[in-house]
């Protein structure tokens, strides 16, 4: 089983800046993409960052500039950096991993951590 961690999450004024993180623990062999959604009320699931194994990324245009996604292979770890916060960014923050499994047949694996609140507000 594979667990994912999230935290970060929090309560900043328009312009601010927070960093999430999201650890995964388990039985991981390897790790292939990472990302981050969220989820505004009312609203469906949306793609803010992706990153590829090979270190590519991909941005939801209405955070290109202002997020950033990176990750430590070594700590199984993805962050989201994010500056110059709008009130449109509120929304719960969800981590996304992929990759394979320990054993002998490598199954792949595609977990989600429970969500990190963020709200922008003054």
């Amino acid at each position: 089983q594979v667990q994912l961690v999230e935290s970060g999450g929090g309560l900043v004024q328009p312009g601010g800046s927070l960093r999430l993180s999201c650890a995964a623990s388990g039985s991981i062999f390897s790790i292939r993409g990472m990302g981050w959604y969220r989820q505004a009320p009312g609203k469906q699931r949306e793609l803010v960052a992706t990153m590829t194994g090979d270190f590519e990324t991909n941005y939801a245009d209405s955070v290109k500039g202002r997020f950033t996604i990176s990750r430590d292979n070594a700590k199984n770890t993805v962050y989201l950096q994010m500056n110059s916060l709008k009130p449109e960014d509120t929304a719960v923050y969800l981590c996304n991993i992929q990759g394979k499994m320990v054993g002998l047949l490598l199954r792949s694996f595609d977990a989600w951590g429970q969500g990190t609140q963020v709200t922008v507000s003054s």
